[in-house]
């Protein structure tokens, strides 16, 4: 049986809103992840249920940290043949080990499709009138959400502060400034793109179209490139669904997907919240947030979402898992 926000009630407080444990060293709060840095290298890495959103957090979902967790795992454990990653290990369902690594200074991410709302999005652009984007030339007569005619890579600028924002990058641009070396580019597209192609094959066999992600690498203390952060979400990927794709674009509707944007237009929809306090989301826009994310999991990976026991609170339980560290 499908989870329902309604099946999904007795989790409503079943949230892990901070994940702060004062054993374990040199703590960084993120938006939505809590890190720790250890002594041997490795990092910790907790994902909380924090909701960000126009530059702030406005709610907690629960049990969105475990599932993307386990996303990002499931896909971990499909792709190590093609790009090394930084996982070590899953000492808890919302906890990952790590290697630390340096981020590399170009997010890399791949479309397949015209596609996208935010400024950097060649959607976005493309209605903009703009035909060059990111070292590509577009044809004139695109449609919104078409399939490109080939796979491309749009590179960003990796926003290392708080209030930063990614821009548009080109090949050239990544190579003039030193970004990257040119080996280094060349490796770098090249594993994004097999990791891409795995992920548009494997979408496939479960009915959804992966259309486009992004990625994020680092360098290990060899130099070697290595894939971190998370792959695959919907978090950092768009899904759409494959069966009713066809007749939706045709009609020139939005093509179905997770809607991952479900709290955000609730929150638009009663505020501005760039500029008025976001009102309390209530307790149903919650479940049926997680509801959703649940659905992401379970159709990505065509298996059931393990539902944790709700006898001891979340916290308790990764801190229970994690006293080795301590």
């Amino acid at each position: 049986m499908p989870h329902t926000a309604e099946s999904l009630a007795p989790y409503a407080d079943f949230i892990l809103r901070d994940a702060a444990i004062p054993e374990l060293p040199n703590h960084y709060r993120g938006k939505v992840r809590e890190n720790y840095d250890l002594p041997d290298g490795s990092r910790i890495i907790i994902a909380t249920d924090r909701l960000s959103a126009f530059d702030r957090i406005i709610t907690a979902v629960p049990l969105k940290g475990q599932v993307l967790t386990q996303l990002a795992r499931f896909w971990f454990d499909r792709t190590g043949d093609l790009c090394p990653n930084h996982v070590i290990g899953y000492p808890d369902p919302n906890v990952l080990l790590c290697r630390r690594l340096t981020i590399m200074p170009v997010e890399v991410v791949v479309r397949d499709y015209l596609a996208g709302t935010t400024s950097t999005a060649i959607l976005t652009m493309y209605q903009a009138g703009r035909r060059e984007m990111y070292g590509h030339r577009f044809p004139d007569g695109l449609r919104p959400n078409q399939k490109l005619p080939a796979t491309i890579i749009t590179p960003t600028t990796k926003a290392f502060d708080a209030g930063g924002h990614d821009e548009e990058l080109t090949a050239e641009r990544i190579l003039s400034t030193g970004l990257l070396t040119a080996a280094q580019w060349e490796e770098v597209s090249a594993r994004a793109l097999a990791l891409f192609a795995r992920g548009r094959e494997m979408a496939a066999k479960q009915g959804l179209i992966l259309v486009d992600t992004k990625y994020e690498f680092g360098f290990d203390a060899d130099g070697k490139i290595v894939l971190a952060d998370e792959i695959h979400t919907p978090d950092s990927s768009r899904y759409w669904f494959a069966g009713s794709y066809p007749e939706r674009f045709t009609a020139g509707e939005a093509p179905e997907s997770f809607d991952k944007d479900f709290v955000r237009r609730w929150v638009v929809a009663r505020c501005d919240p760039y500029k008025d306090p976001v009102p309390e989301i209530p307790t149903e826009v919650n479940l049926a947030a997680a509801q959703r994310y649940i659905q992401a999991f379970e159709t990505i990976t065509g298996t059931d979402f393990p539902l944790p026991p709700r006898d001891q609170p979340v916290l308790a339980r990764i801190r229970a898992n994690l006293q080795p560290f301590f």
